[in-house]
């Protein structure tokens, strides 16, 4: 790195008492720090990193471990015994299956390494920080901070590290880097790297090694010998990147306590474990709550919830309380859209494509169209912004192999917001955005859009990719581009233009920002339609404005998109109010 910010020194500048004072973490006395010192643990806010080589006794080891706080998950590593620890405890502990990987500190990087130019990695050191890393690990499923958890002393063994991008300022990764010498003296002069995430959609690239490489600088610069990590066995790209960057797998072992948040990796896979995630989330909360759930069908994702004398079939976010008139206003888009007119409501201009002549009438009326089949979903045949007789005709016949009735649409400027109700409810709102990459200046087009879906699809349990089809081609084309091109590191472009999820699109939660009216306005969409799960599609200017148009109304909107919102709740809530919690603020 060219430039070593301040905190990168700052354990090595001061002396052995003031560090001696730090690992004590707020010991009182000598007998307390050394009584820390020989079961040495680090707090890191989702639970306490516990060093097992630290402790003399395998009971006291394993009882620090099952001291966990609720919604917490502690973990103990470099233990010397694991396979007695386990001997003693199958019932309360569990050996984690990860690997760990060590990258020696003493070795020279192969090439020089400088931070790029979209990222600003520093330490996190405001509750607000904390809050938008938080995010970042509830956006990956991971174990969040618990909300008294105070940003940790630069000079301390604990440094959170959070990257910004610096075009708009957005938290896009988050780290926890932990200095043994600090933390316990550590004789091996060790570090660890822990809890890395990266916005899942987040277009810049190497966003992960870019973290990793700045935490091995910081240790570089503290004169540490190595730095140890542990990912999942099966984590493909993440063991790919490290292994990449020099590290190499060493027989450290982790051990965890048996409970709920670490169940998937202890438990043998369960039917409801293969379902998508959509099924997922909501076959979680049904176990959670004690409802049975039994697999009909993994193929359709069709599922019965039982509870009680009370059974409901599923599929996804679609259940047996949607009649099949209320699913056939809601497929139909074109009854959709007469039915939201007659209530009042704003949508788009739209007529059925019909002629050459009547489709390019309605084009030049309009400025600008939306070509989509009347029936179909995750944005199948669909074509944004046609302005062109010949695009236009292009678009009906793509959209005529989704279905023979084709519609067209005015096409209105604004913000993609998808709006969930439920039960008469607001349970979330989210923007969505198309896909889009960043340059590096080294790869192709083509070769960013492959590694972004691949970004996505691991981000989505593989319901997320962008399609490298005609219609990307088409909007490259129509911005200059081709996909053999070769973007400037750092410049952004946007590959597609419609914002689904299943087309790569990303989707960002506005819940809390949704002004009254847009609120009012889905809620009576929602019962226009009769329905009592939906997903509405709005167009806005903005989330905190008034102004609206309805695009679309969605029988079976994906409730896995919405967290940290509580959509799988309020759904369960709906099919078994009697599980209800009472206690769950709505919005």
């Amino acid at each position: 790195m060219s430039e070593s910010p301040d905190y990168l020194h700052s354990a090595d500048t001061m002396d052995w008492k003031q560090m001696a004072s730090l690992r004590s973490w707020g010991a009182q006395s000598d007998q307390a720090h050394d009584a820390l010192r020989a079961e040495a643990m680090v707090d890191c806010g989702w639970g306490k990193l516990l060093f097992g080589h630290t402790f003399p006794e395998i009971e006291t080891l394993a009882a620090a471990l099952l001291e966990e706080d609720e919604g917490e998950r502690n973990l103990a590593f470099y233990s010397r015994e694991p396979h007695v620890i386990l001997s003693k405890y199958p019932q309360e502990i569990f050996l984690d299956p990860s690997h760990a990987f060590r990258l020696n500190l003493n070795e020279p990087e192969s090439s020089p390494w400088h931070c790029p130019g979209t990222l600003r990695i520093r330490p996190a050191q405001s509750r607000e920080d904390l809050r938008m890393v938080n995010l970042l690990y509830q956006a990956r499923k991971m174990v969040p901070m618990r909300e008294a958890f105070t940003p940790p002393p630069l000079d301390g063994p604990l440094t959170i590290l959070l990257a910004e991008n610096v075009q708009n300022g957005a938290a896009v990764a988050a780290v926890m880097a932990v200095d043994h010498r600090v933390a316990f003296d550590d004789p091996d002069n060790g570090s660890s790297l822990w809890a890395l995430s990266v916005d899942p959609s987040c277009a810049l690239p190497g966003v992960g090694e870019a973290l990793v490489r700045h935490v091995a600088e910081l240790f570089r610069q503290r004169k540490r010998d190595f730095l140890d990590l542990s990912v999942l066995h099966d984590n493909r790209e993440a063991i790919a990147l490290y292994e990449k960057l020099g590290f190499t797998q060493v027989p450290v072992f982790c051990l965890k306590r048996k409970n709920s948040i670490n169940e998937p990796l202890f438990m043998s896979v369960t039917p409801e474990e293969s379902l998508n995630p959509y099924s997922r989330i909501i076959a979680n909360e049904a176990r959670r709550r004690g409802i049975a759930v039994e697999v009909l069908d993994q193929e359709r994702q069709i599922v019965r919830y039982s509870f009680g004398g009370r059974s409901i079939l599923c599929r996804e976010s679609l259940s047996e309380l949607t009649s099949a008139v209320s699913m056939t206003l809601c497929d139909d888009k074109a009854l959709t859209h007469r039915l939201l007119i007659q209530a009042g409501l704003q949508v788009p201009r739209q007529q059925a494509a019909g002629s050459a002549a009547d489709n390019e009438a309605f084009l030049q009326q309009c400025g600008i169209v939306v070509v989509k089949p009347a029936r179909g979903e995750q944005g199948q045949g669909v074509s944004v912004d046609v302005r062109t007789p010949a695009a236009l005709a292009a678009a009906v016949q793509r959209a005529r192999l989704i279905d023979e009735r084709v519609l067209l649409e005015e096409f209105c400027h604004g913000q993609d917001l998808r709006v969930i109700v439920i039960g008469g409810e607001v349970v979330a709102a989210a923007l969505r955005q198309p896909a889009s990459i960043t340059g590096d200046g080294v790869r192709s087009i083509e070769a960013l859009i492959n590694k972004q879906s691949q970004r996505r699809a691991a981000a989505t349990g593989g319901e997320s990719r962008i399609p490298l089809d005609a219609e990307t081609i088409r909007f490259l084309t129509e911005q200059g581009f081709a996909l053999t091109d070769i973007l400037p590191a750092g410049h952004p472009l946007v590959v597609r233009r419609t914002a689904n999820l299943h087309t790569g699109g990303t989707i960002h939660d506005v819940t809390e920002q949704l002004h009254p009216c847009l609120a009012d306005v889905a809620v009576r969409a929602a019962a226009v339609l009769s329905m009592p799960v939906v997903g509405l599609d709005f167009l806005v200017m903005q989330v905190t404005s008034p102004d609206y148009v309805i695009v679309e109304a969605n029988e079976r909107p994906g409730l896995a998109n919405h967290e940290p919102q509580p959509t799988a709740e309020r759904f369960m809530d709906l099919l078994f109010p009697q599980t209800k919690n009472p206690s769950v603020n709505r919005f």
